[in-house]
């Protein structure tokens, strides 16, 4: 991976903290995902506009990322609900670049190194730590939103490849991702609209100007991780992505003003040593 795409998709991961943060709004995890994706659709619908619709050699995977992205939604939303974000985020975020790492080696035998193997499973093994040992102690461990976090992290892997691929396909990743974030943007507002009503769509719209700033980050954070995967191996970019952790540490600690842990210091290093692998490798 050339420095310039592992310094971009580092900027994504950046990006990417910055508008989870937003998801910690006064509103259920449905109807926040549902403001920040809606907004980050119509933000992305003046460059589908100027930029035109994919060639359809990329169609089936842009269908298939559109229901995996909606299904990511539900069983993220879903499994928040039944747990907290300490038993749900350590499984969702830290097995997903595993998982994507596994099925790209045996599906798409992308060439990625021993090295980057261990840095890969370094940085999924330091997400996971860090959420872990900085969560609080006594939750009681619920099965099925165990299940939906691997649920979760199997949607992402689904959608990382499928993205990849189709922006490969396409020859064209910013017309790929102008269509698949106004595409996601309309089909989970109308599934939150039949979950929730109109009524809560319109209070959550009382959030309007965190939906824009996060639904811009969001869209800038994923577009540039699309553009990056049609010129690095896909593994190594869904790796990459998820040292978000440490911009969201970083955000804590120094905005929130919230103590660093001694034990989160020390899955930060585990992450920066996997990120350093990566590079390497």
């Amino acid at each position: 991976m050339e420095f310039h795409v592992f310094a971009a998709v580092l900027a994504a991961a950046a990006l990417h903290a910055g508008w989870n943060a937003f998801l910690k709004l006064r509103l259920e995890p449905l109807l926040a995902m549902t403001l920040i994706m809606g907004f980050a659709g119509l933000v992305a619908l003046p460059a589908l506009i100027v930029l035109g619709l994919p060639p359809r050699s990329s169609w089936p995977w842009l269908a298939t990322s559109i229901a995996l992205h909606l299904a990511y939604s539900i069983v993220l939303t879903s499994a928040y609900a039944r747990a907290d974000m300490g038993q749900v985020y350590p499984i969702a975020r830290g097995g997903a670049p595993l998982m994507t790492a596994l099925a790209s080696a045996l599906l798409l035998q992308e060439p990625v190194s021993a090295l980057q193997l261990f840095g890969i499973a370094s940085l999924g093994l330091g997400v996971a730590a860090m959420s872990i040992l900085g969560r609080r102690s006594g939750g009681r461990v619920d099965p099925l939103a165990i299940g939906l976090a691997l649920l979760t992290a199997a949607s992402i892997c689904g959608y990382t490849l499928s993205d990849g691929l189709g922006a490969r396909a396409s020859g064209s990743p910013h017309a790929y991702t102008a269509a698949l974030f106004v595409a996601d943007g309309i089909t989970l507002s109308a599934y939150a609209a039949w979950r929730r009503g109109g009524k809560k769509l319109r209070e959550a719209l009382g959030y309007w100007r965190q939906g824009v700033v996060g639904g811009t980050m969001s869209l800038a954070s994923y577009w540039i991780a699309i553009w990056a995967m049609t010129i690095a191996p896909i593994a190594l970019v869904a790796a990459l992505r998820e040292s978000s952790v440490l911009f969201a540490v970083a955000i804590a600690v120094i905005v929130v003003k919230e103590p660093l842990q001694w034990t989160r210091a020390l899955a930060a290093v585990v992450i920066l040593f996997g990120l350093v692998l990566v590079r390497l490798g």
